[in-house]
């Protein structure tokens, strides 16, 4: 296994990220994988060099975390892992204007409970990891970037990261903490893979530029780079049904070219498309550990495999070649305000 520094901090993490939102409860959806299912693949990880594991509270409104760290916990050195969560999603009520107004978003009280209690599910003393989940439209961000930096200095977190939102955001996020002598975001976990590459237009410069490490999430786009054409869209596994997000993407044309693409490519080395598809995101500029999902040991060993695959300038281009400008897919756009006249 290789491993990188995350961005430019001290941070040391595998160049493969296990991604545990598979591992939860099946009432939830009928896909994730049981605490004893998750086992293997929690063993394979570590075996293969695997230290940088990523989770949130809403996984299953709190399994995933608990699954994550009871494995961890028996299997591993806590000094020798990384280990990352999230906050912002509802984790009881229906949300800012439920039943239960404070158990969602980046409010101060919110995130304060919810790193408590992700450290409870955890069963750990601190989290080396906090990343806000998406952009709170109704909360000031500079107490969202207070609490958290509180949460640093008080030992609970070693470091901060952020997930999807749009680049002007995050730039305002960076300064105004830098502004202020808080401790600013390390990462940034974005929507990337061959399929959707809008994210080369801001936030992969903005995040080079700042030194912000990237772990990109769905690097495979829920599977879809991962099956010839003719198994892509159709709804072949509980996942495929299951997964809201998947069914909202109405795949274009140039999407299923960039599928053949990544076919044929794999199909001249003698590899799998995951292994491409992968190995792509994996040389991306800026890159340091995409985050992978694991449902089958297979997944798991492709995606380990992908590491050694070294893909020609001639077969970068030929991947990239066939894609188109999409619609921002992964977060809510900001609705543009009127201007008083």
């Amino acid at each position: 296994m290789r491993h990188t520094k995350l961005g430019k901090s001290g941070l040391t993490i595998s160049r493969i990220g296990l991604g545990c939102m598979s591992y939860g409860d099946k009432q939830s959806r009928e896909w994730l994988l049981s605490e004893a299912e998750a086992r293997d693949h929690f063993a394979r990880a570590l075996e293969a060099g695997i230290n940088f594991f990523d989770t949130a509270d809403v996984y299953s409104l709190g399994a995933s975390e608990r699954i994550t760290g009871r494995w961890l916990g028996e299997m591993a050195k806590r000094d020798d892992i990384v280990v990352a969560t999230k906050v912002y999603g509802a984790m009881g009520g229906a949300g800012p204007h439920g039943s239960a107004p404070n158990r969602s978003g980046l409010g101060r009280k919110h995130i304060i409970e919810a790193c408590e209690a992700s450290l409870k599910r955890l069963r750990m003393d601190y989290i080396d990891l906090y990343q806000i989940h998406r952009w709170d439209f109704g909360t000031p961000i500079e107490e969202t970037l207070d609490a958290l930096d509180a949460l640093v200095r008080a030992g609970k977190v070693r470091y901060l990261g952020a997930s999807s939102m749009a680049a002007w955001q995050f730039a305002k996020a960076l300064f105004i903490a830098r502004e202020n002598g808080w401790h600013r975001f390390v990462s940034m976990q974005n929507h990337y893979n061959l399929a959707y590459r809008e994210e080369e237009r801001e936030m992969i410069p903005l995040c080079i530029d700042q030194g912000v490490g990237l772990i990109p999430w769905s690097p495979l786009a829920r599977g879809f780079l991962s099956r010839p054409r003719e198994g892509a869209s159709a709804e072949t596994t509980a996942r495929a049904r299951d997964d809201k997000f998947a069914r909202s993407v109405e795949y274009q044309q140039c999407d299923f070219d960039v599928l053949d693409a990544v076919s044929q490519v794999a199909r001249a080395r003698g590899v799998t498309n995951s292994q491409v598809a992968l190995a792509w995101v994996l040389q991306a500029p800026g890159v340091d550990a995409p985050i992978i999902g694991s449902t089958k040991l297979a997944h798991l060993d492709e995606a380990i495999a992908a590491l050694d695959l070294k893909l020609t300038r001639e077969e970068a281009a030929a991947l990239e070649k066939p894609y188109r400008p999409h619609s921002i897919l992964g977060h809510e756009q900001p609705k543009p305000s009127r201007m008083s006249r």
